[in-house]
């Protein structure tokens, strides 16, 4: 177990662990909330040990978590729906009635699906939802594969809703939640699923939270003041993902013919890895930058955005926080597939790559023209996946909502806007006009580096951030 010390059910179930790195107030744990932390642990730990794997190309199976989580929110008159899309590739769907009719709906929407794990690389089974200390912080924290990327957050979404049942408790404006399938792959069995045959299960909806933020990061300003801020989505990078293909003369190797497709091909490839993006910065980005570098106390001057040198050596001193700004400051373009040939002594007459691009919002037509460009006349390129980048308003009083909520249960929280790298369930629902905002708040200690969690080896969650998130989303969705 390399001295992980595994903690049995009723200890997780039992115990209200401190919290211990960070100056904010524990929770009076005598009222109803105690009961909802508890539940969202559970809950997280039962799905977890739901393999609902995502092994992509269509092959996926979220049937036992859907109907679990259905299960689950059957509470208080509520009568989720679960809306297959393909055998075994499952959705639930369930709206959550407010107090106000007149007021617009809002979206609360969450992945079932996640990532493969292999058991041989885990220091604890990944589907066996055990508690145990994290061997770097010494928190009790809750391992397994889709512990932080996120059936965490379903299961505090679904502990908020079974905690209004039991109190008698209603948000203002209509909720309705969507946990869907195929997120880690094309979304096509989920969400884009949902919205091409159920757009009505969405009506009124008009702002939406899911992944993609409200998680501690931990920073320290120049005098090494500690300093932690939280991230909320407001914004995604599109995902081009593009098919390179190259056609020149099949024959004999010994006879090299002078249109070589391998030939034409490397040298594309070999343009788009050495290309230098020119700087995009979006508002998005720009108010991030900004926020980060007041909270960080990093002196500021006119120029330091002007250029990609100037915005690189900046963001490099924001330390911890760099990640939050570095991927987003332009597009990106990385080759990652090449195929060809089938025998050493055979001129292949073609030659593909795949090059996984990312654009970011008002950047599209610029990424059009430079792969373009780069590729030249003797290789062609096609999407073979694409998702537009999205944006939402970070002047909102949606946004203001989110930042009130973390920081009413974390009085020091520096909230931040940012772009997010990569993509969510959110371009999908972007086309129903919805303004989506990456919001899954969960508390992490100093030390624990949440990214690197990510689809990654040992994937655990604090119990402690389990309930710190179910209080935040409760605030945020009566507010």
């Amino acid at each position: 177990m390399n001295n992980v010390c595994v903690r049995s059910p009723s200890d997780a179930e039992s115990e209200a662990v401190p919290v211990g790195h960070t100056v904010f107030s524990t929770p009076d744990r005598t009222d109803g909330f105690r009961e909802a932390g508890e539940d969202a642990i559970q809950l997280t730990r039962e799905l977890i040990r739901r393999d609902s794997t995502n092994h992509g190309a269509g092959e996926g199976d979220e049937r036992s978590a859907a109907e679990f989580v259905a299960e689950a929110l059957s509470v208080g008159g509520l009568d989720p729906q679960v809306l297959e899309s393909a055998p075994r590739r499952a959705n639930t769907i369930v709206r959550v009635p407010g107090t106000d009719p007149d007021a617009p709906a809002l979206l609360v929407h969450g992945h079932l699906d996640v990532v493969p794990a292999h058991a041989r690389d885990w220091t604890l089974p990944p589907f066996a939802g055990e508690v145990a200390d994290c061997p770097v912080t010494g928190e009790p924290v809750l391992w397994g594969r889709g512990a932080v990327d996120m059936k965490n957050t379903v299961a505090q979404v679904s502990a908020v809703v079974r905690h209004w049942a039991r109190h008698g408790l209603r948000p203002r404006r209509d909720v309705v939640i969507a946990f869907v399938a195929d997120e880690e792959d094309s979304a096509r069995y989920g969400a884009d699923f949902l919205v091409r045959e159920h757009a009505d299960l969405f009506t009124g909806c008009t702002e939406g939270i899911g992944e993609g933020g409200g998680q501690t990061i931990h920073a320290r300003t120049s005098s090494d003041r500690p300093v932690r801020l939280y991230p909320v989505g407001a914004a995604e990078r599109g995902s081009a993902w593009l098919n390179l293909r190259a056609e020149g003369t099949a024959g004999h190797g010994s006879r090299p013919p002078r249109d070589n497709a391998i030939s034409a091909l490397a040298r594309a490839v070999v343009r788009i890895d050495q290309y230098e993006w020119p700087l995009h910065l979006t508002p998005v980005t720009r108010a991030a930058i900004d926020t980060i570098a007041e909270a960080l106390e990093v002196e500021r001057t006119p120029e330091d955005t002007a250029t990609n040198t100037a915005v690189d050596t900046l963001v490099a001193r924001f330390g911890s926080a760099a990640p939050l700004i570095g991927p987003t400051v332009r597009n990106s373009a990385t080759p990652t597939m090449l195929s060809s040939g089938y025998k050493v002594n055979v001129v292949p007459g073609e030659a593909v790559a795949g090059v996984d691009g990312r654009v970011l919002p008002g950047a599209e037509e610029q990424f059009a023209r430079t792969m373009d460009e780069l590729t030249g006349k003797r290789v062609g390129w096609e999407h073979a996946h694409h998702s537009p980048p999205v944006a939402a308003a970070v002047d909102s009083s949606a946004f203001a909502a989110l930042r009130s909520a973390l920081s009413d249960h974390d009085p020091g929280a520096h909230v931040v806007p940012v772009c997010l790298a990569g993509g969510t369930d959110a371009k999908v629902f972007t086309r129903l006009g919805i303004a989506c905002y990456g919001f899954s708040p969960l508390w992490q200690p100093e030390g624990l580096d949440y990214t690197s969690l990510l689809h990654g080896v040992d994937e655990r969650v604090p119990l402690e951030g389990l309930r710190f998130g179910v209080r935040v989303l409760d605030a945020f969705l009566r507010s």
